[in-house]
């Protein structure tokens, strides 16, 4: 112990030594330096992607939000804002939760298991019961894209076939395997790419969340990436930010040319650095269906080896069909140089069954980086191909009988009437009513519409109009807008939509500052960052209700 003690006592005496304290100085010194060069370093790449009027709103808006998120800590505020929340809690459950005498909770396991007949009668019950949309009369944005009765007694067969079916056990369910590489196969024919790799996905945003997983692993494996970060349109769908934030990933996102609703290509460029690992470019975007251009993009990741992933969901089964249909549409697909991978939902306008989605790369050395294997884990070796372990092969059979029965004519006849009728509802607002613009020039199936330059029509309150008429519409911001997503439902009802829309600018202009949904949420959170941070806490107190039985 002695010894030990004296040892020690000698090496503080020799590091409060000249030369030790020196030594010390010296090491302290390069730390410093090294920390301001890095964070100069990532403080001028972040300037170089943001602008510096751009930084200079982000750091304003930072230092309101974390003043306010200080001010509602006092007991006071704190009160007045639980009392609010508290209010639109119980307006959500109203509107969600069926209540009443006639209304059955269902809490606990029945003793006894209830027979069929019981079972059907109960869900009929619960529709009777609850406030819901009728779809089948085309007044609904996008949600369901309803291919026919006749093909949904296809799906019903398949999910009857396969309902117990898991692609985690190919070897017990060996069609289920042989379906979902036929639907992967059929996908990247149609997007020009036979050669190519893919997977199935339970909806766009997996496919999303896989392909930021995929960049991310990429970079590091083959460039020593360890901060990553990824570009992409602000018009750019919500699960590609989802997809950084599970992954690690900083985002930089570009603003769109206000009248192409393209991506700014010179910002994108501007925010290129070392640490990038893609780009993203939609065709079509959500918001407001306008398209990327995605050859520019594909140039800019070929130049600084980077991913590029297009977003094709929402295209999915009417891009690839828009130039055979008589349509002009733009390069997008994998003959674009860039493009290393492309999402499709199978589910949307391929009208497979809700669950459904493909994420395709240009190649299976990239499509790798993707898996997740464990060789050592105590159960044996486990490897699943995307985020999901066990998955309904029900789906995957539903979505190969759909492509089956449709075919490439039965897109092709699709893509017509669908986008046809788009088309047909951006010309008659452009010429039928004067208040209003369309962003962008939309190629397939979106339209989306703004107040025309000049006017002080709030588009929200025509949204709102349009909800008291059946219509289920969406509304975007940035600037405020409101989109419809054309299905094969909306086609017959074009003449109706028209002519409510009519109405309903007539009606937002007599009665101006409403008080309805869009108004209301959209308006709010667009109107300070206050706003912005209740509409947060109002969207946590919506997915809370969606768990309320």
């Amino acid at each position: 112990m002695s010894s030990a003690l004296a040892s020690g006592a000698q090496k503080v005496l020799l590091a409060l030594s000249p030369v030790g304290r020196s030594s010390w100085q010296n090491f302290t010194n390069a730390l410093a330096i090294y920390f301001i060069l890095t964070h100069s370093l990532k403080a001028s790449r972040h300037l170089r992607a943001r602008g510096v009027l751009q930084t200079v709103q982000d750091f304003y808006k930072w230092v309101l939000q974390e003043s306010i998120l200080l001010a509602l800590r006092f007991p006071s505020a704190k009160k007045k804002v639980e009392t609010e929340l508290g209010k639109a809690r119980l307006d959500i459950e109203k509107k969600m939760v069926p209540q009443g005498p006639g209304v059955s909770r269902h809490l606990s396991l029945p003793e006894q298991g209830h027979d069929f007949e019981w079972i059907l009668a109960e869900m009929a019950k619960m529709d009777e019961q609850s406030e819901h949309a009728h779809w089948d009369e085309g007044k609904v944005s996008g949600a369901v894209y309803h291919g026919g009765e006749d093909l949904q007694k296809i799906i019903v067969a398949a999910f009857d076939r396969y309902c117990v079916s898991n692609p985690l056990h190919p070897d017990v369910f060996p069609a289920v395997r042989k379906m979902e590489a036929e639907v992967v196969a059929m996908v990247l024919k149609m997007y020009n790419n036979p050669g190519g790799a893919g997977c199935t996905t339970s909806g766009g945003t997996e496919s999303i969340v896989m392909a930021v997983k995929t960049y991310r692993d990429w970079a590091r494996a083959t460039k020593g990436i360890t901060e990553p970060e990824m570009v992409i349109p602000i018009s750019a769908h919500a699960a590609f930010d989802k997809g950084a934030a599970y992954m690690g990933i900083k985002v930089h996102t570009i603003p769109v040319d206000p009248e192409t609703r393209q991506v700014d290509l010179k910002r994108v460029k501007r925010a290129i650095n070392p640490n990038t690992i893609m780009l993203v470019g939609s065709a079509i975007n959500f918001p407001d269906g306008c398209q990327d251009d995605i050859v520019a993009l594909g140039q800019l990741a070929s130049k600084h080896n980077i991913g590029l992933h297009v977003d094709c969901c929402l295209g999915s089964f009417i891009m690839p069909f828009l130039k055979e249909a008589g349509f002009p549409v733009r390069p997008f697909d994998f003959t674009v140089k860039g493009v290393t991978s492309i999402s499709c939902d199978t589910h949307k306008y391929g009208f497979a069954p809700k669950g459904n989605s493909v994420i395709m790369y240009k190649d299976a050395s990239l499509r790798r980086f993707q898996y997740y294997v464990n060789p050592d884990w105590v159960g044996g070796v486990y490897a699943s191909p995307s985020i999901a372990g066990s998955r309904p092969g029900a789906l995957i059979a539903g979505a190969w009988a759909t492509l089956q029965y449709m075919g490439h004519n039965g897109y092709l006849q699709s893509c017509k009437s669908i986008v046809g009728a788009a088309k047909t509802i951006a010309h008659r607002i452009r010429t039928e009513i004067p208040e209003l613009r369309v962003l962008g020039d939309p190629p397939a199936s979106v339209v989306a519409f703004a107040p025309a330059q000049g006017s002080a029509l709030n588009v929200l309150e025509v949204g709102d109009a349009m909800s008291q008429k059946g219509w289920h519409l969406n509304a975007i911001s940035n600037p405020a807008a409101v989109h419809i997503a054309c299905t094969r439902l909306t086609v017959p009802v074009v003449d109706n939509f028209i002519a409510d829309l009519k109405d309903a600018v007539r009606e937002a202009k007599l009665a101006p500052n409403g008080n309805g949904t869009m108004v209301m949420l959209y308006g709010l959170g667009k109107s300070s960052p206050v706003g912005s941070t209740m509409v947060g806490h109002v969207a946590e107190a919506f997915l809370d209700t969606l768990y309320k039985a």
